[in-house]
C-alpha cells in the first residue's frame, strides 16, 4: 500500500513538470496567436497583455489572405506539392522496403548499404548538380520538380524495411502457397500490416514537405509557383513594420501542420507501438 501510494506521488510530480514543461514549450505559440489578434499598437506593450484591449480579429488576417499577397495561391501551391509529394515518397519507400526486406536476391543487402550509404551525404553538396540537371531536362521551375526531389527518402526506406522486417515469413509463404506473386503479396497483406509505420512516415514527410525551404528557393523562379515557406518570408520583408500581420501569417502557415498532427498522431501511437513489438 506504501508502495503504491509513493508511485501515485511520483507520478503527479511527474505530471506537474511535464505540464509546467508544456506550457513553457506552447507559450511563443500563444503569444503569436494572440499576437495576430491584436492592433499594431499593442504588439510590443509592456507588461506583455496576453488578453488584447482592443480585438482585430478579422482585418489581420483578410490582410493576409486577400491581400496584395495572394496567400489563398502560395496555400494551394504548398497543398498540392505536400500531399503529391508524400504519396508518391510513401509508395517509392515502401516498394523499397519491402524489396530490400522481403524479396531475397544476390547483394540485396550491398545495395542497401549504397542506398543508406547515400544518406551520409549531405544535400548542399549535390545542390549544383541537381540544379544543372534540372535546367536541362526541363523540370527547373515546376511543382513537378520539387515533388521529383522529395519522392524517395532513404530514411523512409531505411525506417520502413524495419517494419517490414518485422513481419512473420509465414504470411509470405503462405501467400506464395496459394499462388499469389509479390506485387499482390504487398498490396494486400505486407502493406495493410504496416499501415501505422506508413502513416507515421506520411506525417513526418508532409511536415518536411510543408517546412521545406531550400528547394523552393534553389529550384522555383515564378512568384506564382511559390510555396509557404518562400512566401511567407517575402511577406515578412514587405511588411516589417506590422508584426501583427507577420503573426497572422505565420499562424496561417503552421496551422495545416497542427491540423494533420490532431489527425494522425493515434497512428503515429500505433506505429511506435508496432516497432517495439515487432518480430
Amino acid at each position: 500500500m506504501e508502495m503504491r501510494e509513493g508511485l501515485d506521488f511520483r507520478k503527479v510530480i511527474v505530471t506537474i513538470v511535464m505540464f509546467a514543461g508544456s506550457i513553457l514549450f506552447l507559450l511563443p505559440f500563444i503569444w503569436m496567436l494572440v499576437t495576430s489578434f491584436k492592433v499594431e499598437s499593442e504588439v510590443f506593450t509592456y507588461p506583455i497583455q496576453w488578453i488584447p484591449k482592443q480585438w482585430n480579429v478579422i482585418e489581420n488576417y483578410k490582410e493576409v489572405w486577400f491581400g496584395q499577397y495572394p496567400f489563398t495561391t502560395y496555400y494551394w501551391n504548398s497543398i498540392k506539392v505536400g500531399v503529391t509529394t508524400t504519396l508518391l515518397s510513401c509508395l517509392v519507400s515502401a516498394m523499397a522496403a519491402y524489396g530490400f526486406s522481403k524479396i531475397k536476391f544476390k547483394a540485396s543487402n550491398f545495395l542497401f548499404l549504397i542506398v543508406l550509404i547515400t544518406y551520409m551525404i549531405p544535400g548542399q553538396a549535390i545542390l549544383i548538380p541537381q540544379f544543372i540537371l534540372y535546367r536541362n531536362i526541363g523540370l527547373f521551375d515546376s511543382h513537378l520538380g520539387l515533388i521529383l526531389l522529395g519522392s524517395f527518402s532513404v530514411l523512409g526506406t531505411f525506417m520502413l524495411r524495419q517494419f517490414f522486417m518485422g513481419l512473420h515469413q509465414e504470411f509470405i509463404e503462405s501467400a506464395k502457397i496459394d499462388g499469389a506473386g509479390h506485387p499482390r503479396i504487398f498490396w494486400s497483406i505486407a502493406l495493410p500490416l504496416v499501415k501505422p509505420a506508413v502513416a507515421t512516415y506520411a506525417i513526418l514527410r508532409f511536415i518536411w514537405t510543408w517546412n521545406d525551404y531550400t528547394n523552393p528557393l534553389i529550384f522555383i523562379r515564378s512568384d506564382q509557383l511559390l510555396t509557404l515557406p518562400i512566401a511567407v518570408q517575402k511577406f515578412t520583408s514587405m511588411s516589417g513594420e506590422f508584426y501583427s500581420l507577420i503573426m497572422a501569417a505565420a499562424v496561417s502557415a503552421i496551422l495545416p501542420l497542427i491540423i494533420v498532427f490532431i489527425i494522425g498522431q493515434k497512428s503515429v501511437i500505433e506505429g511506435i507501438a508496432l516497432g517495439g513489438v515487432k518480430g
